[in-house]
């Protein structure tokens, strides 16, 4: 996400109350993860389409490097590309998306819409561009994890919860895996983010990835 003023930062934290009892509900209808693996012996491309979460503090310590590290330390044979960029939007990811996954991508993680939700695009328009790139995904046999966001209320309660019910009505309506809140344990934290309050360290991407992983695991072993 771009710089945002001090009172968005606020604003997150009276989000954080509302915030909690969606991904109550959210977390109740998850897929139930598997307990144990298969042994890993396929290969691919996994593509994070995103946005400036997905690079900070740096590609190299972002939360998708955390992933690839994982990844290659259990012997596994996947590519994690990086295709985030600094205040893109759902828009901005529907235009790139064809040139951002490779003909080898076989996994999605979609993480976009935060920038929408802070700026107040249309709901109807961020989920219609959501929509599009999982559909497009699909056609493609591109298994795809979707991210889940929260904003604060800048633009009204019902705008805040009409965002937050956006990603499981998704994931719900493509049958695809949903991580609840990509920043869970890491918005608020001044240890996980850097100075401007809002984008994760090394920590917070590393935090990120612990969350990410168990949903993408199960996709890597399929």
């Amino acid at each position: 996400m771009d710089n945002m003023n001090m009172d968005v930062t606020r604003g997150i934290a009276i989000s954080c109350w509302l915030g909690a009892v969606l991904l109550n509900a959210t977390n109740a209808s998850a897929e139930a993860l598997p307990s144990t693996r298969r042994a890993n012996s396929s290969e691919g491309r996994i593509v994070v389409l995103g946005d400036s979460l997905s690079v900070s503090p740096s590609k190299a310590e972002s939360f998708p490097a955390h992933l690839q590290k994982r990844l290659t330390t259990s012997g596994a044979q996947w590519t994690v590309t990086n295709a985030g960029v600094n205040g893109d939007q759902t828009a901005g990811g529907l235009g790139r998306f064809n040139a951002a996954l490779p003909p080898d991508t076989r996994i999605l993680i979609l993480e976009l819409g935060a920038n929408d939700g802070l700026r107040g695009v249309d709901i109807a328009t961020i989920e219609k561009n959501l929509s599009t790139m999982i559909e497009r995904a699909q056609a493609r046999n591109i298994k795809v994890l979707l991210c889940g966001m929260l904003v604060p209320p800048r633009f009204g309660w019902n705008y805040t919860v009409a965002f937050h019910g956006l990603f499981p009505r998704l994931a719900s309506k493509y049958n695809v895996p949903l991580v609840p809140f990509l920043l869970d344990g890491v918005v608020l934290r001044a240890d996980m983010n850097l100075q401007d309050g809002i984008h994760p360290n090394a920590a917070g991407a590393e935090r990120i990835a612990d969350t990410v992983w168990p949903y993408l695991q199960p996709l890597v072993h399929d």
